[in-house]
């Protein structure tokens, strides 16, 4: 069961306590796991069992996703912001520089944190921030149309479509190569997760203007990997990831999409796992 942990951090108008919800499995060497824009820490559950067996991972919804609390007033959803919370977070539960991966979002937070030098290693599964400023558009207006669809339709329908195999896909074939093999549970869940991200709008925003130029490759390991049919962040953007950081082992993921770890779990696990070594 999902755990929720509250602790002090601090905002522009002083020190504020928040609250973040997490799922953590497994021992050894801890593993963060940070989820994609209007997403939830169960994105990952398709690998957390295996990767549960190599370490202590740590699942948790990013400030203003899934079960977690929004930021306070007046806090931005950047990355000088969500960060130190990340590190606060870490801190709270006792876990000293963890292995992190991230996918979308979190693995540009996942960069980030890596760049801090606050964690042992980075995997970033398809990061936010190689980006063209046409592709960004691209994204952007693809993940507002998600969240519009989202917010749109009923839970009726929502849970209707996802019983069959061309419902599913028709809600979530964005984000997965394979979006058939996703439960219908899990697809009423998400798409429930996007349409209460309290977050959306203000990341989105924040990330206009972000661009990943720093290389830390040679301090931190780092592993950059793509979905071969990402149709959101298309896998190019994987090349300039390897050209802003010539230290990072780039991974290509066959026929996974934007969100690989229901794509292909196996693969998955195995790449963070190594990633994290």
């Amino acid at each position: 069961m999902p755990a929720r942990i509250t602790f002090t951090i601090e905002t522009p108008t002083g020190r504020r306590t928040t609250s973040l919800t997490y799922e953590r499995r497994g021992a050894g060497e801890p593993l963060l796991l940070l989820h994609g824009i209007g997403h939830h820490w169960q994105a990952w559950e398709p690998v957390l069992d295996v990767l549960a067996a190599e370490r202590d991972v740590i699942a948790v919804d990013l400030p203003g996703f899934g079960a977690s609390d929004a930021l306070p007033e007046g806090s931005p959803y950047d990355l000088s912001t969500v960060v130190p919370v990340l590190g606060a977070f870490c801190e709270a539960l006792g876990v000293e520089r963890p292995h992190v991966a991230g996918n979308s979002l979190g693995g540009l937070l996942a960069l980030e944190l890596g760049r801090e030098k606050l964690v042992r290693s980075v995997t970033a599964l398809s990061p936010a921030g190689f980006w063209t400023e046409a592709e960004r558009r691209y994204a952007f207006g693809t993940l507002r149309a998600m969240r519009g669809a989202a917010l749109s339709l009923p839970v009726l329908v929502i849970e209707r479509l996802s019983r069959t195999p061309a419902g599913r896909t028709a809600l979530t074939s964005t984000i997965y190569a394979r979006p058939a093999r996703r439960s219908p549970e899990a697809v009423v869940s998400e798409t429930l997760a996007l349409r209460g991200a309290t977050g959306f709008h203000q990341t989105l925003a924040a990330g206009r203007a972000v661009l990943f130029r720093d290389d830390f490759s040679s301090s931190v390991p780092v592993t950059v990997a793509w979905g071969t049919r990402d149709r959101l962040l298309l896998r190019r953007q994987g090349v300039r990831a390897k050209q802003v950081l010539p230290g990072a082992r780039l991974v290509r993921l066959p026929g996974c999409g934007h969100v690989p770890m229901n794509d292909d779990p196996a693969l998955v696990a195995r790449v963070l796992l190594d990633g994290s070594r």
